[in-house]
């Protein structure tokens, strides 16, 4: 997590205890949870809003089938995939009969 080990988080907490005391903590916890939810919910309103946006203008589909985007790249990779284990049966295939 952002490169920090289990005693530096430690030694962060025992630093933010000693500055604001065991009484305030639960509640800046609280807060901070909250913001976070905030945060998130507002991320995923824009991503919607975008995504909705670009689906009713048909930026999506333009953009796809003007430059022929293959949605998914993962089928390319393994078509090669499989080319080349072909070709490598093909190759090893008389040797493998001749042992």
């Amino acid at each position: 997590m952002f490169g920090i080990g289990g005693g530096e988080i430690f030694f962060i907490i025992i630093i933010i205890l000693m500055l604001f005391g065991s009484d305030k903590v639960p509640e800046m916890a609280r807060t901070f949870g909250k913001f976070m939810a905030q945060l998130k919910n507002a991320t995923n309103d824009i991503k919607h809003e975008i995504n909705k946006s670009a689906e009713e203008s048909g930026i999506k589909k333009d953009i796809t089938e003007t430059f022929d985007i293959d949605i998914n790249p993962m089928k390319d990779i393994q078509n090669e995939v499989e080319k080349h284990k072909e070709d490598i049966e093909n190759i090893t295939g008389p040797i493998k009969r001749q042992l």
